[in-house]
């Protein structure tokens, strides 16, 4: 269990998923009104920032019988990022981050996906961040599939990955007089994804 989670006897947890359909084979699109992909990092070495990109979109191809047959597409619009803090948004979206008027996307492509267990596949794909596109794996869990009340047959999955944000070139930082730097050169970005099957 993560540490950021809830333990599961905590009252705060939600009701258990549905997993209605034994086979969610098929071609989705993600639904970017109930899907959140979040950002987290270290500030100043004592406190975590959370913030999350509100403009994105995303296709996938789920074939339960042959997992590597499966693939994903996310494309994130890099001056969507939210902090709650504009100030800090403004900065985050310059030249010493993102760079959002020379990189205005941030791309990730599938090139193989594996089944760890019923419910867990590995995704593994090439992430884009500023032009530079590196290889990256991220565990998807399967959190549950249903149909909803206006016919959509719809699946939801989370996963999280952890990269060193300088490998992409964001390498902008301030030391601080007690030690560290102010902003955590480790970061990890979370999926809360709901698709919607199209096909």
């Amino acid at each position: 269990m993560g540490k950021h989670r809830a333990p599961d006897a905590d009252p705060t947890d939600f009701d258990a998923a549905t997993i209605a359909l034994d086979d969610v084979t098929g071609d989705y699109e993600v639904d970017a009104a109930h899907t959140r992909i979040g950002i987290r990092a270290r500030h100043a070495m004592v406190t975590t920032v959370r913030g999350s990109f509100g403009e994105f979109s995303g296709t996938a191809h789920l074939d339960v019988a042959d997992p590597p047959a499966s693939s994903v597409q996310l494309r994130i619009a890099a001056a969507s990022i939210d902090t709650g803090v504009p100030d800090r948004d403004a900065h985050l979206r310059s030249a010493d981050f993102l760079d959002v008027e020379g990189h205005p996307e941030i791309v990730f492509r599938s090139t193989d996906v594996e089944q760890v267990d019923p419910q867990t596949y590995a995704v593994t794909g090439d992430l884009t961040i500023r032009d530079t596109t590196r290889p990256v794996s991220v565990d998807f869990t399967l959190t549950g599939s249903a149909r909803d009340p206006f016919g959509a047959l719809r699946v939801g999955f989370e996963g999280a990955l952890a990269i060193r944000r300088s490998d992409w070139g964001l390498t902008w930082n301030t030391p601080l007089d007690t030690g560290g730097v102010l902003v955590s050169d480790r970061i990890q970005i979370e999926f809360d994804v709901s698709a919607v099957r199209v096909t």
